[in-house]
């Protein structure tokens, strides 16, 4: 939805809507989502819902802004300037790099499957991305055709999501999801009302029907995705779930093919399998699963 509304190749309520900028998709999507969120979760039992601790409230700000405000940002600006495949896989590569992180403080073990889970999500990057047929068109003299703002848009919105993997970690295995939920993206729309205040909003001028695709756009990609992700929780092992959402590139990718005529060379095909796998081997559970274990969850 987002790359085809940057495209302007959406439609919604029977129109075209016309394209919307980057930095609106992001803004919107997390102030919507803690309008309808905050009054739900405080109208059942009050602020005490919510109650954290001044610190922990004052890291949740850190990780609403340098994790969830900075990935989404980023996260759409990849996918405006390159296309879906690309923006995801490089962007899901973040439990990779929380692997890295982990190892290089000591609280895993470097292992020889995990040296292979790197190789393979560089590899796979390299793969997707295409970089050695654009030196090689480069070389020949046809130039690149590579968006580097938009790659390097890509790895910033990585950087920031392990970075929420990693400084949440603590938070999640100490409070609910949802109320921390609930204070990172308090700390998302703080952030962006001071980056785009609502006067230039106004200014932009949007349609009502684009204000009507950013409110159901920020409703399915954040409520629900975490409400049913919640639900599998209830009825899988963490282990699982996590890798079950893994497979949020594939049917990213396939839609962005039927939907959006996005198609993908054999050469990306095998890079997204590489990116995919060394997910997966990243995520296994190990003998001390709870020890810097890695939480993705879809916030990106």
């Amino acid at each position: 939805m987002g790359r085809a509304v940057f495209t302007g190749k959406l439609r919604f309520g029977g129109a075209v809507v016309r394209p919307i900028d980057t930095l609106i998709l992001a803004q919107t999507r997390t102030t919507f989502s803690l309008l309808v969120l905050l009054p739900l979760l405080v109208g059942a039992k009050g602020w005490q819902r919510i109650k954290l601790p001044a610190r922990d409230i004052a890291y949740c700000f850190l990780l609403g802004t340098l994790g969830v405000a900075v990935s989404n940002y980023f996260y759409y600006v990849a996918i405006q300037r390159t296309n879906v495949a690309i923006a995801i896989i490089v962007q899901y590569t973040a439990p990779v790099w929380v692997l890295v992180y982990v190892v290089a403080r000591g609280q895993r073990k470097l292992t020889g499957q995990k040296v292979v889970a790197v190789a393979l999500a560089l590899a796979g990057i390299a793969l997707v991305i295409d970089i050695l047929g654009d030196i090689f068109r480069a070389r020949s003299g046809a130039g690149f055709r590579l968006d580097l703002y938009g790659i390097i848009a890509a790895l910033l919105a990585s950087f920031s999501f392990a970075f929420y993997n990693v400084g949440g970690h603590h938070l999640l295995v100490r409070y609910d999801r949802w109320r921390v939920l609930v204070w990172t993206l308090t700390a998302a729309a703080a952030f962006w009302v001071v980056v785009n205040p609502p006067w230039k909003i106004v200014a932009a001028h949007y349609a009502p029907g684009q204000w009507l695709f950013l409110f159901v756009f920020s409703m399915i990609s954040v409520l629900g995705a975490f409400s049913l992700y919640f639900l599998g929780l209830q009825h899988l092992e963490p282990s699982r779930a996590i890798i079950a959402s893994c497979l949020e590139p594939v049917f990213s990718i396939v839609l962005a093919a039927l939907l959006l005529g996005e198609v993908l060379r054999p050469i990306q095909t095998v890079g997204m399998v590489f990116v995919l796998a060394a997910i997966v081997i990243v995520q296994r559970p190990g003998r001390s699963v709870t020890e810097g274990a890695v939480v993705v969850e879809p916030i990106e």
